[in-house]
């Protein structure tokens, strides 16, 4: 069966639908709502089923396509998916989209495929590149905080990633507060402001606030956005009434049953009440409380169908509801 060349929605960016935020003190415009690839876009994954996602998530103005070398399983297979999907459907729209990758955790085996190693940054975005068979991505990040390099060698690479036109911009994700500093201060030395700060921030973990993050983004002209902003579902009603068989959290991998102790099972009933009360799902009010939170520029998720990215996408606009007391 010959598959239908993919033409975008002519209303993706009418009004009333997507919203964009501006990053920081950049020029970009992201949408409140940007779409994942950790989960759901590997090489196990139908290629059919990612297209259907992608080109629902682009028709309702979703601009922003968030990977990092490692997604899968296995590692790597992510970017090519996205790849495979440039050249079907999305090469046309290459300008409309914001497409971001990462470098920091585990890779290849061997002492330079992982952490912050100019070596490593820049050998795997080359190979990013390759994958998602594109020239440059618009955002490229240091995945992880990296201890043992010293940060100017990190944060020089990715000034040097920048100047050699193989990203637009750059970010950091869950780096601490002090680093960041060092981050913010030493690329606007370099002319190569620090685009976004990518932590993790949900109604269950809010380090990024208390650690005085999205304060220092906000102050500085940092974009912040949020992943596992539902918690990996938790923040859902899927584990209202304990673990089902076939849920995520009974493989165990990143989301394990002791983490759904009784005190996180009673906030999440409270809280599901509440959304209820809001005529809201609890998904919903999850997303739509970050969207609220000072300095925020968008949320990612990520989905296994057009139907629970149309569901996601009801959080858009949360700045023009009534505040959440959580």
């Amino acid at each position: 069966m010959i598959k239908e060349p993919y033409l975008a929605a002519p209303e993706r960016y009418n009004d009333g639908g997507m919203k964009y935020r501006r990053c920081g003190n950049s020029g970009v415009m992201l949408p409140e709502v940007s779409l994942g690839f950790w989960h759901n876009f590997g090489a196990t994954d139908p290629l059919e089923r990612s297209s259907e996602i992608c080109r629902y998530a682009f028709d309702h103005g979703i601009t922003h396509f968030d990977l990092a070398n490692n997604y899968g399983p296995p590692y790597g297979s992510a970017e090519e998916t996205l790849g495979r999907l440039m050249s079907t459907d999305f090469r046309p729209y290459r300008d409309e989209l914001f497409i971001s990758t990462k470098a920091g955790y585990d890779m290849w085996p061997g002492p330079y495929g992982n952490w912050g190693s100019r070596k490593y940054l820049i050998a795997s975005l080359d190979q990013s590149l390759r994958r998602m068979n594109i020239d440059y991505v618009d955002l490229f990040y240091s995945h992880r905080y990296d201890p043992h390099t010293p940060l100017e060698e990190t944060l020089q690479a990715l000034v040097d990633i920048v100047r050699q036109g193989k990203a637009l911009y750059v970010g950091i994700s869950r780096w601490p507060l002090e680093a960041t500093r060092t981050a913010y201060h030493y690329l606007k030395q370099h002319d190569v402001p620090l685009l976004i700060y990518q932590g993790r921030l949900n109604m269950l973990d809010r380090a990024p606030q208390e650690e005085g993050i999205m304060d220092f983004c906000a102050e500085h002209g940092v974009g912040f956005i949020s992943f596992s902003p539902l918690a990996q579902g938790l923040l859902t009603d899927r584990y209202l009434k304990g673990i089902p068989e076939d849920s995520r959290m009974k493989k165990g991998k990143f989301l394990r049953p002791d983490m759904l102790t009784d005190e996180v099972l009673i906030k999440i009933r409270q809280w599901n009440e509440q959304a209820d009360a809001r005529g809201e799902t609890l998904a919903e009010m999850a997303l739509a409380w970050i969207l609220q939170q000072r300095g925020v520029t968008s949320v990612l998720v990520g989905a296994s169908s057009t139907a629970q990215l149309e569901k996601n996408l009801k959080c858009v606009g949360a700045a023009d509801r009534p505040a959440y007391n959580l």
